[in-house]
């Protein structure tokens, strides 16, 4: 273990303008604005598909687009995708936290989201060329599951999806991976990381943030952890690094959390303390991040960052997964 003293490196820069999103900036009525899966299209457009909850408390998804990922948003004037229990009725309640992965092999979009009903939330995927129509595959792990992405190829000839089950058997809600030859039929489940226990900062629930990063030493994985306080639960993030091969295994998890809740918009909301991820960018020069994350379940905020930075971090604060 490193060690510890008062100062620590930030990782992560919040922008000046944020919140960068809200529902004061929607065209049409909302309640909160947050949890925004991110893609770059092929003209340069950053694109946020964003989740929006309206005054029942349901949410759907709503695409903005950016010329620069910063501002001059144009937001689709009605719902981008909204439930449709009548043929899904595993989305009675709603859907939430979209991420979004380019597929290349299909020449498509993948977007995993949270479809919620009766019995909890599961996970659903669509898949999309234009962020217009949707071809819905519908709920492609049971209740209770929930923060989803799918790798951008396969692992041999299996998909791979990441996502957090939640099971009466096991303590804590720990982060799984499971392999599919035709993103129907799931198997090979495999736990890969397991919240921690006791006193630390991700010691209750951990899930998949935004979409796993492919770099030449692994996948990269911006991961939150829940903890319980006497004030309620506390998120913050955190660093891991997968095998490319065989990202079942966790070369690298780091001890430490890089970024927690600490502005006024970040700790005070409908959720208050929270700071959530479903969505990235990676700028031309194939460094630089632009982290898209819902700040207290209210607004969309941005905080910008480099992948050559979290990885020499990881070396410096990480140890494979279970050593600690």
């Amino acid at each position: 273990m490193p060690p510890l003293n008062g100062l620590h490196e930030r990782l992560f820069h919040r922008h000046p303008s944020n919140p960068i999103l809200s529902a004061a900036d929607w065209p049409y009525p909302s309640n909160t604005v947050f949890n925004a899966g991110a893609t770059l299209l092929p003209d340069g457009t950053t694109l946020l598909l964003c989740r929006v909850e309206d005054r029942r408390g349901i949410s759907h998804l709503c695409a903005a687009r950016s010329p620069n990922g910063l501002d001059h948003w144009q937001i689709d004037p009605h719902p981008t995708l909204m439930p449709d229990p009548k043929n899904h009725p595993e989305e009675l309640w709603g859907i939430e936290d979209p991420r979004i992965m380019w597929m290349p092999e299909l020449k498509q979009y993948a977007i995993t989201y949270t479809a919620y009903s009766q019995s909890g939330p599961s996970v659903s995927l669509a898949l999309t060329k234009d962020f217009q129509t949707f071809e819905r595959r519908g709920q492609i792990m049971p209740a209770e599951n929930k923060d989803a992405a799918l790798l951008p190829r396969r692992i041999g000839d299996n998909w791979a999806l990441i996502h957090r089950p939640v099971s009466s058997i096991s303590e804590g809600a720990h982060i799984w991976i499971s392999y599919s030859p035709d993103l129907r039929h799931w198997g090979s489940h495999r736990v890969v990381m397991q919240a921690r226990r006791g006193a630390w900062w991700d010691a209750s629930k951990i899930g998949l943030a935004s979409p796993p990063i492919e770099t030449d030493r692994g996948w990269l994985i911006v991961y939150h952890g829940m903890r319980m306080t006497p004030a309620g639960c506390l998120y913050r993030l955190g660093l891991a690094l997968l095998d490319l091969k065989s990202p079942e295994k966790c070369l690298s998890r780091g001890e430490p959390w890089i970024f927690g809740p600490e502005e006024s918009y970040e700790r005070d909301g409908d959720v208050s303390n929270v700071v959530f991820p479903c969505g990235f960018t990676v700028g031309n020069d194939g460094d630089t991040i632009h982290l898209y994350y819902g700040a207290a379940d209210t607004c969309i905020a941005l905080a910008t960052g480099s992948v050559s930075s979290l990885l020499d971090w990881l070396d410096g604060n990480g140890q494979p997964d279970g050593e600690e």
